[in-house]
């Protein structure tokens, strides 16, 4: 099973370093379930590690709202890791040619003060709240790096990261506790445009419920669980926009600030 899951991790490392539109692994190579997806996420991530990619520092999270689901057709969150050579701060800037097919997304993200290891009482949004120190406006950078990602199964989509492409993360708010991230509003603007927007309530009900999503995640498969000092995009509050060379986005949460991302 170990060779299967290194086999299938380099099999889509190659495709994803050469910017080469991933396809369907192998039959013998593709996992068949979630879990299978995160054990090659696990494999694949350490490789880009040696890479060059930087340090694992931070998680996504998809899907986590309607518009989302709605938007790939996928009814359930799913989750990638951040690497810190994709990682930006508060105006970031990328080249157009670094990606198969560039998006954004306009997000609130979290950072943890404490761990939140595996455990087997469930995490509720007031349990997981104490571990977080800060709260950020945020971009996700998102790569439809597939050749048809509906084709692929979300099992495949998960071992890839789910998409993620790195993050500009806004400057972070450490009194946060007096803000209802339920009623914060998100707006997306592209070249001046306002291209959507959306509010807190969207992500699950309220942002930390997906914390706590993604920390009994981490128990259900096995997953080593959240550090202190790891970052948690929690989720897009508009539906994905593409992005060419030439465009300048910006995102705002009310309450927390702004974040930007040109595109070279």
């Amino acid at each position: 099973m170990k060779n299967t899951i290194h086999l299938a991790a380099t099999h889509l490392l190659r495709q994803r370093l050469s910017l080469t539109p991933i396809v369907a692994l192998p039959a013998d190579l593709a996992p068949h379930s979630v879990t299978d997806g995160y054990a090659i996420q696990s494999a694949i991530n350490t490789l880009l590690v040696d890479a060059g990619m930087g340090e694992m520092v931070g998680h996504k999270i998809g899907c986590t709202t309607p518009v989302m689901q709605a938007f790939v057709n996928i009814n359930h969150p799913c989750a990638g890791r951040i690497f810190s050579k994709t990682v930006m701060h508060e105006h970031g800037k990328v080249p157009r040619h670094g990606f198969v097919k560039i998006g954004m997304e306009c997000e609130i993200a979290v950072r943890l003060s404490a761990d939140l290891p595996p455990q087997s009482t469930p995490y509720t949004k007031e349990t997981v709240a104490p571990a977080v120190a800060e709260v950020m406006a945020a971009i996700e950078l998102v790569d439809e790096r597939y050749e048809n990602y509906r084709a692929l199964g979300i099992p495949t989509l998960v071992a890839d990261d789910f998409f993620n492409a790195g993050c500009v993360l806004g400057r972070p708010v450490s009194d946060w506790h007096h803000l209802d991230l339920a009623a914060l509003t998100g707006r997306a603007v592209i070249n001046g445009i306002e291209v959507g927007r959306g509010v807190g309530s969207m992500v699950l009900g309220h942002p930390l419920n997906a914390l706590a999503w993604l920390a009994n995640a981490q128990s259900e498969h096995g997953l080593p669980g959240l550090k202190a000092g790891e970052f948690v995009m929690l989720g897009s509050v508009v539906e994905t926009k593409w992005l060419n060379a030439g465009d300048r986005v910006r995102i705002e949460i009310s309450g927390l600030g702004e974040a930007q991302l040109d595109i070279e």
